[in-house]
């Protein structure tokens, strides 16, 4: 999952890429309105994580134009603005989640997930196919039910992309693009390492390879 993160506070930022990096998202981030419509308009994001008091353009602002264009992409404000007023703003205005700060980052994970299961039609909190299971929460996978087995965070973020859209063809640049953030170095073979770890701990016909176009996993299998 990629995420674009827009917040103007150096050291709020930087904690908040590095815990998402943690947890497993590919994490980009602006520090002001304007950058933000721009990066939008020109890179796929699953999730935008919005601080209200930007430069350049309000967060207000930014969540407006967005959802201007019709781009129904899920979106949290966080922000120190706790009053009702403007929380009632940000979420009739096309806010998914508004949290304030300062939060514990769990407590944000946690949100980001229940938004993302929400936008996915989801109810539960497990991804699955039928036949592969993926836990967000433990990035535990298992394969018709049996144990669970720990993936690492790539492995996890690469049949995550997969399994959001079962059936459906990810070339190379397109699982590259739910990996990795800017300005991280992707060696030319990583998607085919991570895909042969995947499975060798999950089974060899978990994910299958289209020759020339990319990789899927069934839909319900």
């Amino acid at each position: 999952m990629r995420v674009l993160l827009v917040e103007d506070d150096p050291m709020i930022g930087e904690a908040i890429q590095g815990a998402l990096k943690d947890a497993s998202y590919a994490a980009d981030w602006v520090k002001d309105g304007p950058t933000a419509l721009t990066t939008l308009s020109c890179q796929h994001y699953d999730l935008v994580l919005l601080d209200l008091g930007l430069p350049g353009k309000d967060g207000l602002e930014v969540l407006a134009s967005i959802r201007a264009k019709n781009n129904p992409i899920p979106l949290l404000i966080i922000t120190a603005r706790d009053g009702l007023d403007d929380r009632l703003r940000g979420l009739d205005g096309g806010a998914d989640d508004y949290v304030s700060k300062p939060f514990q980052m769990a407590e944000l994970l946690a949100r980001m997930r229940a938004v993302l299961r929400r936008k996915g039609g989801s109810a539960t909190p497990v991804l699955s196919n039928g036949m592969v299971s993926l836990d967000p929460a433990t990035k535990e996978a298992s394969v018709n039910g049996d144990s669970s087995v720990q993936l690492s965070n790539r492995e996890f973020s690469l049949l995550q992309a997969l399994l959001v859209r079962p059936g459906a063809i990810l070339s190379r640049g397109e699982l590259e693009d739910r990996i990795y953030g800017w300005g991280e170095e992707v060696e030319s073979n990583a998607v085919e390492y991570l895909i042969h770890a995947l499975r060798r701990k999950l089974g060899s016909e978990v994910i299958k390879n289209v020759r020339g176009v990319g990789w899927m996993v069934s839909k319900g299998a």
